[in-house]
């Protein structure tokens, strides 16, 4: 299937299973009449296999070490593009943060890591689901660096263009989306 086939295909995905009207209080505490829950589309096997790919062809040239990001969101896309990125032969290992870091065990921040191993000087990407104003993803990128990874980029799968562009600008962090939420407006 071509990109923009693809691209076609995961839009009318994300429309039947993840889009819906109504009114909605958003993690970012503003209300909306519109959301997006993308957990639906990143579980079903084609719409994994596509958010998988598209993200891959996204991110391939940029010479990435991990994908990951803040639980839950990032969790499914993080494996799915790993596993993709072992398959095509460009591996890019994932993990992802929890929102608080667990009160046993190992209390880890940043989960998906072998032991000895590091983010310590790895170029990362960030990504997300769905993203607002964007604060959501400013907290992993906090901890990614806390751990001393480099973040190259945040990728959201839907942005809402809400603020999130601008957030990033200001926090000096490139910041790209599949797909733009007034794409999913019309009609």
């Amino acid at each position: 299937m071509s990109k923009s086939a693809s691209r076609a295909r995961l839009a009318e995905i994300i429309r039947k299973r993840s889009f819906g009207r109504g009114e909605i209080t958003l993690a970012s505490g503003r209300k909306s009449d519109f959301y997006f829950n993308l957990k639906p589309t990143m579980l079903d096997p084609e719409g994994a296999a596509l958010l998988a790919e598209l993200t891959y062809e996204a991110l391939k040239d940029d010479k990435l070490d991990f994908v990951g990001g803040l639980e839950m969101g990032a969790v499914p896309l993080a494996g799915a593009i790993a596993q993709l990125s072992w398959i095509k032969g460009h591996p890019i290992a994932a993990f992802f943060v929890r929102k608080k870091p667990k009160e046993h065990g190992a209390r880890l921040a940043v989960e998906g890591l072998a032991k000895g191993e590091t983010l310590q000087g790895k170029r990362i990407v960030i990504v997300e689901d769905v993203t607002t104003t964007g604060g959501s993803a400013l907290k992993a990128v906090e901890a990614v660096r806390d751990a001393g990874g480099e973040i190259v980029l945040v990728l959201t799968m839907v942005d809402r263009e809400e603020g999130a562009t601008e957030t990033f600008a200001e926090a000096g962090l490139e910041f790209r989306s599949l797909y733009k939420a007034g794409e999913f407006l019309k009609g």
